[in-house]
């Protein structure tokens, strides 16, 4: 039996997370989605605590020649979870405005 080359498995593991991830996305009931959204922003929130740090880490005494690229990648990864919370927060916003009742004009007759 041959080996297979990482690039490969790796690949193919990455192309099956995609189909898994799909599934389990679509398959999610309406009333899940607000929770999950939830979920997500926190998940973010340790995304940003990460490149934080990996943003202070290039800045010390040890910085090399490539500090650069790990203050580069901290800084992308609070960019992108700070958008991914922001809109997070806005789409539960309006998931849970949906679910109030809504007020009727004072003139209006009853029907």
């Amino acid at each position: 039996m041959e080996h297979v080359d990482p690039t490969i498995f790796r690949l193919a593991i990455f192309v099956l997370a995609i189909f898994v991830g799909y599934y389990v996305v679509w398959s999610v009931t309406p009333a899940l989605h607000t929770p999950l959204m939830a979920v997500t922003n926190a998940i973010s929130s340790v995304i940003i605590v990460g490149g934080l740090i990996a943003a202070a880490a290039a800045t010390g005494q040890a910085e090399g020649p490539n500090g650069w690229i790990a203050k580069g990648a901290g800084v992308a990864a609070v960019a992108l979870a700070s958008v991914n919370i922001f809109g997070g927060f806005m789409v539960t916003r309006r998931m849970l405005a949906m679910y109030k009742k809504k007020e009727r004009p004072a003139g209006a007759a009853h029907k």
